[in-house]
């Protein structure tokens, strides 16, 4: 099925690899709340390093016939077309955060739905502009 349809285990993989960015982003995002850092700073931190850790797994596996650019100017272009993704999964957070007692309580339900709303984004945008067919 999937060698029909390559885009479904694409789609798949890149599920995968947002289910390991969210374990780091929840895990960075209570180590700086254990360190101090703020709900809302400590998210910026936590999701750099998912973004960085997605990154690299996606280039790896999810897109792995992917033609490939230097990896810093690919890193550099994945992190900016993701910041759409980025909106509205910092935006849903936020939301969240602000209006939910219990999301406030445990901010890593807020970075579970901001992770739902970006992931059909970035993997449209990953895989059209950063992740170009071979």
């Amino acid at each position: 099925m999937f060698d029909r349809f390559p885009i479904i285990g694409q789609f798949l993989r890149f599920g995968v690899v947002g289910t390991a960015g969210f374990l780091v982003d929840a895990g960075v995002l209570t180590a700086m709340l254990a360190l101090g850092a703020g709900p809302y700073g400590g998210r910026v931190v936590s999701y750099l390093a998912a973004a960085s850790a997605t990154f690299a797994l996606n280039r790896a596996w999810t897109f792995r016939a992917a033609a490939r650019a230097p990896v810093a100017r690919q890193w550099g272009v994945f992190v900016a077309l993701n910041l759409l993704g980025f909106a509205a999964n910092y935006g849903t957070y936020a939301a969240l955060l602000s209006a939910s007692p219990l999301v406030a309580a445990q901010p890593v339900l807020g970075v579970a739905a901001g992770s739902v709303a970006g992931m059909f984004i970035n993997f449209a945008l990953s895989r059209r502009f950063v992740f170009k067919p071979a």
